[in-house]
């Protein structure tokens, strides 16, 4: 019988049972509880029925069984590891043994091999001799080849030349310029040179030849246009041969136009260079050295030429020459090609002006005022495209920038010193004109921001996010130095905040908060928003993430941290007007908190109501210092400016009228007319519902003159409820006091507050 393997010893389909150690030899464990494997056990053969444990005896004879069964298992295993080890090691021992068999071999190829390659040695040297030998035939066969392309194609050149075989000759050309561009990486200077000189010489023959009648066709067509062209000149007669002959010359030039590398932009097609020539030298000629119309302090006579000649000479390129490049699919636009040209003239000599004016502000500020103008005139009125560069990048080289940065600096200074000081500087211009003087600016606020519109002006069209934010932060810090200036002159005049120029440099503060605020609208200066998010630290140095996320998110504003110190301004200036004008109101309130509420005769003992004497100062002071304010400031600083004096006077009356008082019914009814008929109308001009701005007032009238009934039971009421809060029990079918208030008109005041009011009323049934 074959022993059984571990896995049949393991994985056996007997019912296995625990083999216990003789440390395990007791089934209880130390905590005094039965294994799990055991209740396990139990608990399939019995379950919960009693009467099953006559079982028992069979069970322990299985299990007898089977352990005794498992130990046989054991040893059997146990017999046959010495057997099974004998075995590996023998048959490791053979694979040892081929191993070094193996090794043997290897060694006795490796000498065979290492024979065979010192003897191979110096035929390899040999061969590798005779390779290089034949690499180098080759790569001479190969010069000399390039050298007979190149004697080939120079001697058609020369014959197509000699034969006028114009577009055969440019093909050549090509051809050579094609070999030219191949030899670019070959190392071989030389050639490179010989070809490059000779390809040189043939492309400045044709061109000149071909450039020569070009010229001489242009002559006859009257170019260039040096001033309007005037539709009422007959054309030549021999028009239509001279527009054939420009057919013909401009696609050979095109053609002849050497590739060129990669710059920026590319190149000026060659027959609009050819076309420039005249204009080209009639500028130099005008515009350097001794002429007298070379003068540095005018630059508008060069900008203003170069203008000049684009309008004059576009109808020719637009007409005759455009339909030309448009049959050779050249993908040219020749008036902008003009454009081209001529502008290069004008940037030559602005890099070469502006380096030198960089020490005279008043010529520099004119230079650059020439400068935006001509690009605006350049971008409308000859619609030259955005995409192209126009002369501002002259003004962005580094040095010329911070100069005009400075002088935009210097000059805005000056400015607002002017503006200040100047005799009207806190009138404002349209003080007469109703409808355009809403928000009643002084002029020195106008004039301000004014500048600061020119100056975005002058910068809007920069082509560099970087420049334009560079100017961005200039404006920032003049407002904020206005801001200064304005707080300054603020504190000068906070002696009598009631005075029109204290007004009017609050009128100030405002126009500049709503300007600003609008422009953090503008999409240009959202745009510039995003660029200062992308740029970041470069431009306004380090933000914080809470800043940034909001630029990012457009939730803030560049102009945010401004209009935050100028709300501030307007808040504190609008708060020392409300307080002087309640120092008025409160001193003239006194006489009437004195008043006789006690003992005044009731409604129907009056024939006719009128003002209490004591409250004619009051409303006088009112009514004038409302007219005033209104005339001077303007409708969005007034409205909050009646608003807080209606919530202080609200107050006022109430803490110090009101509750410092007793009532009888003559003294209620008197308080609710002056307030009804005389105070709230006196507001009335400026909203519909005046009353709603003195609730404490309004509704302590309305619980002043309630009737006696009433007030019996608004107190019952209110009673009630005090002493269910103290924990009496409470009566459903009474109303509650919020409620019974409400149906009164009364919602602003507590029930507490009531309480107090009704306590002021002397007219009570028994007292």
């Amino acid at each position: 019988m074959a022993a059984p393997t571990t896995e049949q010893v393991n994985g056996g389909d007997a019912v296995l049972s625990p083999v216990m150690s003789d440390t395990d030899s007791d089934p209880v464990s130390e905590n005094g509880t039965l294994p799990e494997y055991v209740v396990e056990l139990v608990e399939t053969e019995f379950g919960g029925d009693l009467k099953s444990l006559k079982k028992v005896s069979g069970l322990l004879e299985k299990l007898t069984e089977e352990n005794k069964l498992l130990e046989e298992q054991v040893l059997t295993v146990s017999s046959a590891v010495p057997l099974r080890v004998s075995s590996a090691l023998s048959e490791a021992e053979h694979c040892r043994q081929d191993v070094e068999a193996l090794l043997q071999r290897e060694r006795m190829l490796s000498n065979t091999l290492q024979q065979h390659l010192q003897g191979a040695q110096s035929w390899a040297d040999g061969l590798s001799q005779t390779l290089g030998q034949l690499d180098t035939v080759e790569r001479h066969m190969k010069y000399l080849q390039v050298l007979a392309r190149i004697e080939e194609l120079s001697d058609s050149i020369q014959q197509f030349l000699m034969t006028s075989s114009v577009w055969e000759a440019v093909g050549a050309v090509s051809s050579m310029a094609s070999l030219d561009l191949g030899l670019q990486e070959s190392g071989c200077s030389h050639l490179q040179a010989f070809l490059r000189e000779t390809l040189c010489f043939w492309h400045k023959i044709l061109k000149d030849r071909l450039a020569s009648d070009l010229e001489e066709v242009l002559t006859q067509l009257h170019w260039p246009f040096l001033s309007p062209p005037v539709s009422s000149l007959s054309p030549p007669a021999n028009a239509q041969e001279l527009h054939s002959q420009l057919e013909l010359l401009v696609p050979q030039l095109l053609a002849l136009q050497l590739p060129a590398g990669l710059p920026q932009a590319p190149p000026l097609s060659l027959p609009i260079q050819i076309m420039i020539l005249p204009l080209s030298k009639r500028f130099r000629y005008h515009f350097t050295g001794n002429r007298q119309t070379n003068c540095l302090n005018k630059p508008e006579w060069y900008l203003t030429q170069v203008l000049m000649w684009m309008g004059n000479n576009s109808k020719f390129m637009e007409e005759k020459i455009q339909p030309i490049l448009d049959k050779t699919d050249a993908k040219i636009n020749a008036r902008v090609e003009l454009c081209r040209g001529l502008l290069s003239l004008a940037q030559e000599k602005l890099a070469h002006d502006a380096p030198r004016l960089l020490y005279d502000d008043a010529l520099f500020c004119h230079l650059v005022d020439e400068v935006l103008q001509f690009e605006r005139e350049l971008r409308t009125t000859h619609a030259y495209p955005s995409m192209l560069p126009g002369a501002l990048h002259i003004l962005l080289e580094e040095a010329v920038f911070q100069k005009w940065l400075s002088v935009e600096r210097k000059m805005a200074v000056e400015k607002v010193d002017a503006m200040l000081s100047a005799e009207g500087a806190w009138s404002s211009q349209y003080r007469d004109i109703s409808d355009m003087d809403e928000l009643k600016a002084p002029d020195c606020a106008e004039t301000f921001m004014t500048l600061l519109l020119v100056i975005t002006d002058r910068y809007r069209s920069l082509p560099c996010s970087r420049a334009q934010l560079s100017f961005l932060a200039l404006q920032r810090e003049l407002v904020d130095d206005f801001r200064i200036r304005l707080t300054q002159v603020m504190k000068e005049e906070s002696r009598s905040p009631i005075g029109a120029k204290y007004c009017a440099i609050l009128n100030a503060v405002n126009y500049i908060s709503t300007v600003l605020s609008d422009w953090a609208d503008n999409v240009f200066f959202l745009q510039l928003q995003q660029a200062a998010v992308s740029l970041g630290e470069e431009v306004w140095g380090p933000l914080g993430a809470t800043e940034a996320g909001r630029l990012a998110s457009l939730e803030g504003s560049l102009f945010e941290g401004l209009l935050g110190l100028l709300e501030r301004l307007r808040g504190d200036m609008l708060g020392r007007l409300l307080e002087a004008v309640m120092r008025e109101v409160r001193e003239k309130v006194q006489p009437y908190g004195r008043d006789r509420w006690l003992s005044l005769p009731s409604q129907t003992d009056q024939a006719t109501m009128s003002l209490s004497s004591s409250a004619c100062p009051m409303m006088l002071c009112l009514r004038d210092r409302l007219l005033q304010l209104q005339q001077l400031l303007c409708l969005p600083l007034f409205q909050s400016f009646w608003q807080g004096l209606a919530e202080r006077l609200d107050q006022l009356l109430y803490q110090d009228v009101i509750l410092y008082n007793h009532f009888n019914e003559g003294g209620a009814a008197q308080l609710q007319f002056d307030m009804t008929r005389n105070l709230f109308p006196l507001f009335g001009h400026y909203c519909k519902r005046p009353e709603n701005f003195f609730k404490h007032v309004k509704e302590a009238c309305i619980i002043l003159s309630l009737n006696v009934g009433s007030a019996l039971l608004l107190r019952d009421v209110l009673q009630q409820a005090e002493e269910e809060e103290e924990g009496l029990p409470a009566d459903p079918q009474r109303p509650s006091p919020e409620s019974t208030l409400n149906e009164l008109g009364v919602y602003r005041l507590a029930p507490c507050d009531v309480q107090i009011l009704l306590s002021l009323r002397a007219s009570w049934p028994g007292q």
